[in-house]
This record gives C-alpha cells, structure tokens and sequence, in this order.
C-alpha cells in the first residue's frame, strides 16, 4: 500500500528538488510520474513494513534542501584512510566527485555523465520510490569505466565526506561498468564532518560484462544522527562474477536494497553482510537475487548481533525463473540477540519456476551457546573476553570475504572495538 503522492507530506517536501533538465529529462520525467503516481511507502507497505523510512524523513526533512559541495583539504582527506591502504582515491563531497583531490593512476576512467541514455538501464524507474527519488532528483552522477581486457589490480576507494545542515539530503548517484573479461576491486565508505541530521540516498548502477570478476566492499559507520538509504542493482553477465560485502556498524536508520540480475549462464552473484546493532539503531537489509538462465550459481550470507533496543530487518528474495535450469541458489540469515529490547525480523524467500535447481534457504535467532561460554571460562577467559571471542567468530565468517587485506582488518578493527574484544 501506497500513500497518494499528492497528499504525502515528504512529496511535498522533496517536490521543488525534482530537476527538469541537465540532460537526462526523459529518466527523470519516468521518475517523476512514478512517484506522482505511486508515492513515497507508508507503514503498512510490504516492502517496508518493518522500516517506516517515509516518517522518519517526514520529521527529519522539515525543510528539505541540497547538502552542496563544500572545501575539503588533502589533510583531512588523508586523516580518514585507513592504515596501509594501497590503491586509488575518488573523493566525494555531499555526493559530488571533488577530482582535485582524487588519485586515479591505473588504467580505468571517472567522469561526470552528461549525456541521456547511459541511467537507468539497470535500475529502472518505478521500482522503488526512493531510486525514483534519487533519479529525479541528483545533483550529479559519476561513472566508473573498466575497458576490455583490464585487470585493476589495486583497489579503488570511494570516500564520502558528508557535512549538512539539518534537514539536507545527499544524492549520490554512480554507475560502474566493467567490460568483457576486466576485474576491479571497489572499496566505499561515508565520513560525517558534523553531527546535524540528515539524510543520504544513494542509487548505484552495477554492470558486469562477460568473463568479468567485480567486487564491492562497503561500510556504513556513519553518526548517530544519520539516515541512510543505499541502493544498488548489478547486471552479471555470462560466466562474471560480482560480489557485495556491507557491513552496517552505525546511524540511526539504515535501509540497503541490493539486486543481482544473474542474465547469462555461468554467472555468479555473492551478497554478504554484517550488521552489529547497538542504542536505537535500525538496519533493513532488502536483497533480491533473480535466476534467468541456466546454470548460474548466487551465495548470500547476512548475519547480525543486536544489544540494547536496536533493531534488525532481513529480507532475502530469490526467484528462480523457468529458463533457468541447474541453477544453484544459497541463502542464509543468522542473528544473536544480546538483550531483550533487541528486534530481529527476518524472512528468507524462494520463488521456483525451473525444475532442476539446487536451492535452500534459512534462517537462526538466538542468543550466545551458554555452553560455549562456560567451556571457555573454564579454560582461563573471564566472561566479557569469552562473550567477545565467541562474537567474534561469528561475526568473522562474514569478514573472510573481504579480499583487500587492510581494509578488512580495519574493519575488524571497529568490529573488535564494537564487541570488547582485546586478542
């Protein structure tokens, strides 16, 4: 269920930042009419059901305007990479690409779109409101092109520096493409410079050609203050293989959609997060994995640890069309609640057309192995340091999938201070 867009306050609030021009009138009109048309999500829309996101921006956009580009020093930009980091910089201010400050040395290219055509062909308008949102309302749109045949053997990494005043939206908006038998390794996170409220909607287009080996590591660890809405759909072609690792440590309301068109046999998509909740926070997960064709295979691990009156959402969607025979579909959820205000829903789903598939999915609620805990206090740990190792290595099997070695142990890093560990 949808509210009328003509009644919906946060339409109304967001309505003078729809853009007429800059080139891409035709998707942003597309984008437009559907959110005249279908609205902004109200509390009893299935899609956010658990995750009233359109509230939220109702009390905390009273006066919705652009975050704009501000100055930022090479010292500040340098203050916020994390140790040993060894590869590209794209700087990002309030979701505008700041080249000045960026380092692109390898053999890929970054540049402003200007022309029509290029969005919306992976993520088209009408699927979501707050993509259309994005689409009708950016600023700028950057892309990230990896030629044919070019292996990018350092990382690239995409740092958002994000200072707004109260009520300000950021609308980053980015398309990557990577051509036949390329490979890439993309790194991404947001600094806030300040601690207003404000509210990120971020759309990234994903394209993956033939032969092409894609993988995107994100982090969200952002203010207390901060409302987030990240959106990302891939296109995997023939025998590629993309894969997504989002670890959500901190800001007040966190909804992430993610979607895996597997197009072609061969193919492969891998969706793997953290999400470790404490205070208020709010993280949904929305994922979608959709089998076209025969043998592709997909893996999808999302686990989460939740104190205090935080609250998780998982829900995970395959669809397995009936052209897509052999196909090979994982899907798992895993949660520990670590206190009794803590709030998980969770709903693994499987959609079966095809007759010959491996598929299986589930999901686990609980709290920590009591005897596990006991065992390891017996052999000499006190509580705190048994509780954090045994967190740890839960929340471990989803770091291993972050390839770039200094990123994840930064990551482990804020992991292990999240959790009180000391080893």
């Amino acid at each position: 269920m949808m509210t009328t867009a003509t009644t919906s306050k946060l339409f109304t609030q967001v309505q003078s930042l729809f853009q007429a021009s800059g080139g891409f009138a035709s998707i942003r009109q597309q984008a437009v009419e559907s959110l005249e048309n279908q609205g902004f999500p109200v509390a009893k829309a299935e899609e956010y059901k658990f995750t009233n996101l359109s509230k939220k921006l109702e009390n905390g956009l009273t006066n919705a305007s652009f975050a704009e580009p501000f100055s930022i020093d090479q010292a500040t930009v340098d203050a916020h990479i994390f140790a040993d980091f060894d590869g590209d910089v794209l700087v990002f201010t309030n979701g505008s690409w700041n080249k000045e400050l960026s380092k692109v040395t390898q053999d890929y290219s970054v540049e402003v779109i200007s022309e029509d055509g290029l969005l919306g062909a992976i993520s088209k308008p009408g699927k979501d409101a707050f993509a259309d949102l994005n689409t009708a309302a950016f600023q700028e749109a950057i892309k990230i092109s990896v030629a044919k045949g070019k292996v990018i053997e350092k990382p690239v990494l995409l740092i958002h520096f994000n200072q707004a005043n109260e009520g300000q939206i950021v609308m980053p908006r980015l398309l990557v493409q990577v051509d036949e038998i390329a490979q890439v390794t993309l790194l991404e996170y947001a600094v806030c410079l300040d601690e207003e409220v404000y509210f990120s909607n971020a759309l990234t287009e994903v394209k993956v050609a033939a032969g092409s080996y894609v993988k995107f590591f994100r982090l969200q660890n952002q203010s207390s203050k901060a409302i987030l809405m990240d959106t990302m759909e891939t296109d995997i072609h023939r025998d590629a293989v993309f894969t997504s690792v989002k670890i959500s440590l901190a800001a007040d309301m966190i909804r992430n959609n993610l979607t895996l068109n597997l197009l072609d046999s061969g193919c492969e998509g891998n969706m793997y997060g953290l999400y470790l909740l404490n205070g208020k926070t709010h993280v949904d997960n929305h994922t979608n994995v959709d089998h076209t064709m025969p043998h592709a295979v997909s893996n999808e691990l999302y686990k989460g640890i939740l104190t205090d009156s935080s609250r998780g959402v998982f829900n995970g969607k395959i669809f397995v069309r009936q052209d897509a025979q052999k196909t090979n579909a994982f899907q798992q959820n895993n949660n520990i609640l670590l206190s009794e205000n803590a709030i998980i829903n969770t709903k693994p789903q499987l959609e079966i057309w095809a007759d010959d598939v491996k598929c299986s999915h589930g999901c686990t609620t609980g709290q920590l192995d009591e005897e596990a805990l006991f065992y390891l206090q017996a052999r000499g740990l006190d509580k705190t340091q048994a509780k954090g190792m045994l967190l740890y290595a839960f929340a471990g099997e989803v770091l291993e999938f972050i390839s770039d070695e200094p990123f994840k142990a930064h990551i482990t890093n804020l992991v292990m201070e999240r959790l009180g560990t000391q080893f």
